[in-house]
Protein backbone atom coordinates (compact mmCIF):
# COMPACT_ATOMS: atom_id res chain seq x y z
CA UNK A 1 0.00 0.00 0.00
CA UNK A 2 1.22 3.28 -1.05
CA UNK A 3 1.29 6.45 1.03
CA UNK A 4 -1.63 8.32 -0.79
CA UNK A 5 -3.77 4.59 -0.33
CA UNK A 6 -3.07 4.95 3.91
CA UNK A 7 -4.25 8.62 3.58
CA UNK A 8 -7.01 8.07 1.74
CA UNK A 9 -7.67 5.25 4.20
CA UNK A 10 -7.58 7.40 6.98
CA UNK A 11 -9.21 10.26 5.48
CA UNK A 12 -11.79 8.02 4.63
CA UNK A 13 -12.66 6.40 8.69
CA UNK A 14 -11.89 9.75 10.30
CA UNK A 15 -14.64 11.56 7.95
CA UNK A 16 -17.36 8.09 8.14
CA UNK A 17 -16.74 8.66 11.91
CA UNK A 18 -17.38 12.20 12.30
CA UNK A 19 -20.45 11.97 9.77
CA UNK A 20 -21.89 9.49 12.16
CA UNK A 21 -21.06 11.61 15.19
CA UNK A 22 -19.13 8.78 16.95
CA UNK A 23 -16.19 9.60 19.10
CA UNK A 24 -13.17 7.05 19.03
CA UNK A 25 -14.33 5.56 22.02
CA UNK A 26 -17.97 5.16 20.75
CA UNK A 27 -16.40 3.60 17.42
CA UNK A 28 -14.10 1.10 19.64
CA UNK A 29 -17.05 0.28 21.57
CA UNK A 30 -19.51 -1.11 18.92
CA UNK A 31 -16.46 -2.56 16.85
CA UNK A 32 -14.39 -4.16 19.25
CA UNK A 33 -11.58 -2.54 17.84
CA UNK A 34 -9.63 -0.51 19.99
CA UNK A 35 -9.74 2.99 20.76
CA UNK A 36 -5.96 2.97 20.51
CA UNK A 37 -6.07 1.56 17.61
CA UNK A 38 -8.43 3.44 15.61
CA UNK A 39 -6.96 6.77 17.06
CA UNK A 40 -3.19 4.98 15.52
CA UNK A 41 -5.30 4.09 11.91
CA UNK A 42 -6.85 7.58 12.18
CA UNK A 43 -3.72 9.63 12.73
CA UNK A 44 -1.64 6.96 9.87
CA UNK A 45 0.63 5.64 12.53
CA UNK A 46 -1.18 1.76 11.88
CA UNK A 47 -1.32 -0.04 8.74
CA UNK A 48 -5.01 -1.65 9.40
CA UNK A 49 -5.53 -5.26 8.35
CA UNK A 50 -8.50 -6.58 6.51
CA UNK A 51 -10.12 -8.07 8.88
CA UNK A 52 -10.22 -4.36 11.06
CA UNK A 53 -11.03 -2.40 8.42
CA UNK A 54 -13.99 -4.22 8.07
CA UNK A 55 -15.20 -4.64 11.48
CA UNK A 56 -14.37 -0.50 11.21
CA UNK A 57 -16.41 -0.41 8.03
CA UNK A 58 -19.50 -2.20 9.78
CA UNK A 59 -19.49 -0.19 12.33
CA UNK A 60 -19.53 2.74 10.19
CA UNK A 61 -22.62 1.56 8.27
CA UNK A 62 -19.85 1.20 5.35
CA UNK A 63 -19.05 -1.61 3.12
CA UNK A 64 -15.21 -2.84 2.78
CA UNK A 65 -14.60 -3.01 -1.32
CA UNK A 66 -10.72 -4.06 -1.69
CA UNK A 67 -9.78 -3.94 -5.51
CA UNK A 68 -6.69 -5.60 -7.50
CA UNK A 69 -6.13 -3.82 -10.58
CA UNK A 70 -3.14 -5.39 -13.01
CA UNK A 71 -1.28 -2.20 -14.34
CA UNK A 72 0.98 -3.98 -15.95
Amino acid sequence: MNTQDEMHITKVVVDARRAAGMTQMQLSKKTGVSQCDISRIETGLANPSVKTLKRLAEGLDMTLKIELLYTG
